[in-house]
């Protein structure tokens, strides 16, 4: 499919783009504090709506899935992160609830897998992690992890909520057993992994991953379908990207570079299937990469853009 150019109408810079489950509509984040709904058919698109309730630059939007309706969440450096609801006409967004936690920017916003309910991880510059949760009467919880890096947060991503190993050993009940865990990444250069134990969030790496000479731009974790290996993505101010790899679960982390990009590296992004790495760099390339059957990551092709 040939690349399609989408305008957005936004006036200044946009920070982040995201699709919703369907590949229907696109939503962008931009320091003109406002949100765009495109909708993308084919070759064609629309502008669909403008969201304004940040009070300054808006840094990502997140979709959640489509089984709690249409919605959508964003965060900014206002320290807002706004949870926008589509009201019973079409494209009329309405500001469902915000969140006015964390008293510095929010950088980095990341719906956990829907088996694990509605509920969105939030990191800060504030140094805290937030993670709220719906309830079915309506109300939201709270945890936190406080002072998770304490320079800031600059991105979370969720594990996959099925347990690590889980396609070939079931729970007791021969259930698949559902987990909750985060990774972060942070202005102190390192990589954190949380674990949710009896209602509060506690380090599950020790110490923590540590290969990066500055600020983690971005972590994500790979889809792992069951299997015993977890496997997590850094991307770094100081050029490389780093795969982090758990052999099975209780085990030490392993890093190994997947390749020094010789510029700021600024986002990742897992394919379905967690085989496949987008890499987005400072020099405006997209590079695709996977991993060889000895082990060593090698590029597979360059978007075009």
């Amino acid at each position: 499919m040939p690349p399609h150019k989408i305008e957005t109408g936004h006036q200044d810079v946009v920070h982040d783009v995201a699709m919703d489950y369907y590949g229907k509509r696109i939503a962008t984040a931009s320091s003109d504090n406002t949100i765009k709904i495109v909708g993308v058919s084919g070759t064609t698109h629309q502008q669909l709506a403008t969201l304004s309730g940040h009070q300054g630059p808006v840094w990502q939007v997140a979709w959640a899935h489509p089984k709690f309706g249409s919605m959508l969440a964003s965060c900014g450096y206002d320290g807002q992160v706004i949870i926008w609801k589509e009201g019973s006409k079409p494209d009329e967004w309405v500001q469902a609830h915000t969140f006015a936690e964390h008293k510095s920017s929010v950088n980095s916003i990341a719906w956990a897998p829907h088996e694990l309910g509605l509920c969105l991880a939030c990191g800060s510059s504030d140094g805290n992690i937030s993670v709220f949760t719906a309830r079915a009467d309506g109300v939201w919880d709270t945890t936190r992890i406080d002072q998770a890096h304490p320079v800031g947060v600059t991105s979370v991503s969720w594990s996959p909520a099925m347990a690590p190993g889980a396609l070939i050993t079931t729970g007791p009940s021969g259930q698949f057993e559902y987990v909750q865990k985060l990774a972060s990444g942070g202005c102190d250069n390192t990589v954190k992994v949380w674990k949710l134990h009896n209602g509060g969030w506690r380090l599950d790496c020790f110490p923590a991953l540590q290969m990066h000479k500055d600020w983690v731009r971005d972590v994500a974790w790979a889809p792992n379908l069951g299997l015993p290996k977890s496997t997590i993505a850094s991307a770094s101010q100081d050029g490389t990207v780093v795969i982090w790899t758990e052999a099975k679960e209780g085990e030490q982390w392993e890093g190994r570079i997947l390749h020094d990009f010789k510029t700021p590296v600024w986002r990742l992004s897992w394919s379905l299937t967690g085989n496949i790495l987008a890499v987005s760099d400072g020099n405006n390339n997209v590079t695709l990469w996977k991993e060889a059957v000895d082990g060593e990551w090698q590029q597979v092709t360059t978007v075009e853009p």
